[in-house]
């Protein structure tokens, strides 16, 4: 049976977390957070060349923490990963964390993207904003949230386009449901050469980002890298950073297979992606709110909507960006 589309679309179709957005207009940037309401499974996979990250190594198979309570993704670049501890401030003072006599470690793990050069004002004094936009972010985190131009997503550019904050969600049969949360930012493109067809055009469900297919003919630039490529490459100024959730339960090991097969969705979705100049990173999280422990096959199922679903998301992501003041690149729906 073709996948089919959550109720909202969103991640947050995953039973047990919530998302929020925070953002500077001036800054152009801004953060996503996703707040779990019980401690869950994560894992994460980085094949990006350039990654920039907080408390991924609790997240290995072999280490002894099981469950964390929020993810971050963030734009600003290393000043981003400031965000984390917003989001820790604002845990703790709910008591939220792992107790440890007597004390509450919120466990926070993050991810940034390069957005410095954008056309924002980065002017920010002696202390980067990212702090207190984390704080603000968890503070407004809900089951509804918008895309495009938000955010950790808020000043990001692909090749040639604005980027932005993405997702979307898949039922499956078994009972399990996935979801992906993307702020992409790739130094490769979305769209097939200088159409407005999407590379993601295959998962589409309904017209979610256009309802385009792939263009026939298919273009003789598809496989042109443009000026923008070349530019951000030499300034590693780029990163697609996701999370890629699903209700089923697993173990930290399936966690990070299920972030493994997300990357999938970026070799889908992004061309080129996972370059040296790419900090591309996948978090897994599994709250095991089905009570759904994936049989083989279902597994299966389970890895192909991962990859799947965050094609989609990425897609959805410059789909739905919305043009703001000193843009570099132009907006997709303005092509």
């Amino acid at each position: 049976m073709p996948f089919r589309a959550g109720p909202k679309n969103l991640i947050t179709d995953v039973a047990g977390i919530s998302v929020g957005n925070a953002a500077d207009p001036e800054l152009k940037s801004g953060t996503t957070v996703v707040l779990c309401d019980e401690p869950a499974v994560a894992g994460v996979q980085v094949l990006g060349g350039a990654p920039g990250t907080r408390e991924t190594d609790l997240l290995e198979p072999h280490n002894s923490v099981e469950a964390i309570h929020a993810l971050v993704l963030s734009g600003g670049s290393a000043f981003g990963l400031d965000a984390a501890s917003g989001v820790q401030a604002f845990l703790r003072e709910k008591r939220i964390g792992f107790e440890l006599g007597g004390q509450i470690i919120p466990l926070v793990p993050a991810a940034i993207l390069f957005d410095l050069i954008n056309g924002g004002n980065k002017d920010w004094g002696r202390y980067p904003p990212y702090r207190d936009l984390g704080y603000q972010a968890a503070e407004n985190a809900g089951e509804n949230f918008e895309l495009g131009t938000k955010g950790a997503g808020y000043g990001a550019t692909t090749s040639g386009l604005k980027g932005g904050l993405g997702s979307a969600s898949t039922k499956l049969d078994s009972g399990i449901t996935v979801g992906a949360l993307v702020a992409a930012n790739p130094t490769g493109s979305v769209t097939v050469g200088s159409t407005r067809n999407f590379w993601a055009a295959p998962f589409e469900i309904g017209d979610e980002f256009g309802g385009l297919g792939f263009p026939d003919p298919f273009p003789a630039d598809a496989q042109d890298l443009s000026i923008k490529y070349r530019l951000m490459a030499r300034a590693g100024a780029n990163t697609t950073i996701a999370v890629i959730a699903t209700d089923a339960v697993l173990t930290k090991g399936a966690a990070k297979r299920l972030a493994i097969a997300a990357h999938d969705g970026f070799a889908r979705a992004i061309w080129p992606t996972h370059t040296p100049v790419d900090g591309d990173l996948v978090f897994g999280l599994a709250t095991g709110k089905s009570g759904v422990s994936p049989s083989p096959d279902t597994a299966l199922d389970l890895y192909a909507a991962a990859g799947a679903t965050m094609a989609r998301a990425i897609a959805r992501a410059v789909f739905s960006a919305t043009k703001t003041p000193n843009d570099l690149f132009p907006t997709w729906s303005s092509r």
